[in-house]
């Protein structure tokens, strides 16, 4: 007889974005006529680069000739992509084009990598941070069940709150972890961890062993001086940490689906007195359950590299920053609390009144048609805030404020 995982039974049946659709359809149920402002959903609203809508078509066009054709490709990415990213984000940093692993999206790398780790294993995430770090081990089995505090044992929190700028402090020294997960810029607070934070964290797993795992998906978005784009401008970087990026939010690629894991050769673990290359074991994995990224997406992609399309990715995360900041002094200046939205297009914004995170959905809802993401869906120390998006246009960021300020 077939037997389940019973850890899924572990994750939470309220999953944050089901139910933030149930709540908008039960809404739109009662009120049809309503134009909803959704400033939830982290997905961009400006069309692909030109340059890459080109790759894109060329490639496809060779596919239907006998000698253009490409049958399966190299799960690990073709070269000329792999040898380009190496290039143009990494030279002066000595990232290999073999170290680069292309893949169709951050959040699968992010949730598969875990797998190369035994349960036992301990692990930190941020909180607030992005749920699928915390899902993925929960459906490993390598957390306990929920306690009655909203929060999963055997897991280290690193609180990202007001009080410490939403930078997660190190654990105490006597309470090592294994997997630490770090979002920089974060998804949802906005906000990027500073040299000296990450300095700090890479210190930390150097002298306990643990391995850093940097969801960097927009890292194009960093402008602020102080901030590294790359964990791998930190001096010893490269043997405790991977990198994950993504062409989906400065390129437009939410539809095509490309990413990259950066997973350096240096970086080793010892287990029973014997040493293991992370690369080679990744590289094993991705051998084993994935068959590649399409050979037109990898063109496409390709294409974002070259002196029009580094133009073309440019504006696109210029015109969401500056809306970013259009919004965020806008909420300013009706009286709200705003933090991010400076090296991210996210707002993590203070509800009113000190309004539990969902019962302040509801009333961006029902009072304002505005569609927000509740704090304390991505964790406990989310509570009292939500997150906005400047991914919406400039016309529906200009409609909400409108709202707002009717309030």
């Amino acid at each position: 007889m077939a037997k389940l995982n019973h850890h899924f039974s572990k994750l939470s049946q309220n999953y944050l974005f089901p139910e933030i659709e149930r709540r908008i359809a039960k809404y739109r149920e009662k009120n049809p006529s309503a134009e909803i402002l959704d400033l939830g959903i982290g997905d961009i609203s400006e069309p692909l680069p030109p340059s890459a809508i080109r790759a894109l078509c060329t490639a496809s066009c060779e596919m239907g000739d006998s000698k253009g054709f490409r049958g399966y490709g190299p799960s690990e990415g073709y070269s000329f992509l792999r040898e380009t990213i190496a290039t143009h984000e990494y030279e002066r940093l000595g990232i290999d084009p073999s170290e680069i692993f292309i893949s169709d999206g951050a959040q699968s790398d992010i949730a598969n990598f875990q797998e190369l780790f035994d349960i036992n294993n301990k692990i930190a995430i941020p909180d607030p941070t992005y749920p699928v770090y915390l899902a993925s081990n929960v459906m490993a089995g390598r957390t306990r069940p929920m306690t009655k505090q909203g929060r999963y044992a055997g897991v280290a929190y690193l609180e990202c709150l007001e009080k410490n700028n939403f930078q997660p402090s190190l654990p105490p020294y006597a309470q090592p972890f294994d997997l630490i997960y770090l979002c920089c810029p974060n998804n949802p607070t906005g906000v990027a961890l500073t040299r000296k934070t990450l300095e700090d964290w890479i210190g930390y797993a150097k002298n306990h062993g643990s391995i850093l795992l940097i969801d960097g998906a927009y890292s194009d978005f960093v402008t602020s001086p102080n901030i590294p784009r790359s964990i791998y401008e930190i001096e010893g970087a490269k043997e405790v940490a991977v990198e994950f990026r993504t062409f989906s939010k400065s390129a437009g690629f939410t539809g095509l689906r490309c990413s990259y894991t950066v997973v350096p050769r240096a970086l080793k673990i010892i287990d029973h007195e014997e040493e293991f290359s992370i690369h080679a074991l990744w590289n094993r994995r991705h051998q084993t359950k994935f068959n590649g990224v399409a050979y037109p997406i990898q063109r496409a992609a390709e294409a974002l590299f070259t002196e029009e399309g580094k133009k073309e990715v440019k504006g696109l995360v210029s015109s969401y920053l500056e809306r970013a900041r259009f919004f965020s002094e806008g909420l300013k200046n009706i009286g709200y609390t705003v933090y991010g939205g400076v090296d991210s297009p996210y707002l993590w914004c203070k509800t009113l009144c000190e309004t539990p995170s969902w019962d302040f959905f509801d009333h961006l809802l029902e009072q304002h048609q505005i569609v927000a993401i509740p704090g304390s869906g991505f964790g406990k120390a989310g509570e009292g805030f939500v997150r906005f998006s400047a991914f919406a246009t400039r016309e529906t960021l200009q409609k909400a404020l409108a709202q707002l300020k009717k309030g």
